[in-house]
């Protein structure tokens, strides 16, 4: 529970909410998001909701959110929750039916594509208002000479093809999209083979997201880079090599899975 300093004797406390009243995106009937933020109820602590419908084939398009970690909990309908995880460069998709859940952690690049029609989602956040960066800002915001340039393309090819996205998708395929054809089956992520398995981690090898570093006891005192501080506090401290640690080793692991 987050640290709140809301007096909760005034008249405006706020304790319950209709989340229908407060749509975040609509690209048709069966398609839209409703949310719920301490913007709405403000005696929400770290918690926060989008409560989803899709039909068949629409995704909510990839994206992060860089403050918050996302639980995906299926209502009704079914669905694939796909996510890259940054540790192993995989692509993981994770099919989930009714009261069965999916975990997005911090930052992680994923999406969410319906698989039959009337599926509703519940995202269940650790943050009072989630905050998101989507693929469709960043396809259309980014100029196509650096993604031209970057990438080895045809500028002109990445000019056209982009050209259509003008805005947040939130839900794909747009409404107006020219191209649009009905979901196959073959077109839906797969999931995968083993999904409670993590990848690509070798037999009694701990994941190199374990691989975090502890100070030796030695280095938790007043001046833990100078020992020689209080003596000569001029002298520099160079680490011998027992003492040197890989740069990967040091640098603590963020939320996110991405290191600063």
């Amino acid at each position: 529970m987050a640290t709140s300093y809301m007096d909760y004797t005034l008249p405006t406390t706020q304790f319950t909410y209709d989340v229908n009243q407060n749509q975040l995106f609509k690209k048709d009937e069966n398609n839209y998001i409703n949310s719920l933020s301490i913007k709405q109820l403000n005696t929400l602590g770290n918690a926060s909701l989008l409560d989803i419908y899709l039909s068949t084939g629409n995704v909510v398009e990839p994206h992060i959110h860089q403050n918050a970690t996302e639980l995906v909990y299926c209502i009704s309908g079914s669905a694939v929750v796909s996510l890259i995880n940054p540790f192993t460069n995989e692509l993981l998709n994770f099919p989930i039916n009714p009261g069965q859940v999916a975990n997005v952690p911090q930052g992680w690049w994923h999406y969410e594509v319906a698989t039959v029609d009337q599926t509703h989602l519940l995202a269940i956040f650790d943050a009072p208002v989630p905050e998101a960066i989507f693929g469709s800002d960043i396809l259309r915001l980014t100029p196509a000479s650096v993604l031209a340039h970057t990438y080895c393309l045809d500028e002109n090819k990445v000019k056209e093809t982009l050209a259509p996205i003008q805005k947040t998708v939130f839900i794909g395929p747009p409404a107006d999209c020219a191209t649009q054809v009905s979901p196959a089956a073959n077109n839906m992520p797969k999931p995968n083979s083993q999904p409670n398995v993590q990848p690509n981690v070798q037999p009694n090898i701990q994941p190199y997201v374990q691989m975090q570093y502890a100070p030796s006891p030695e280095y938790i005192y007043p001046d833990p880079m100078n020992p020689t501080y209080g003596q000569n506090p001029n002298a520099a401290y160079v680490p011998s090599e027992s003492d040197y640690m890989p740069y990967t080793v040091q640098r603590p692991i963020i939320g996110n899975g991405w290191r600063y």
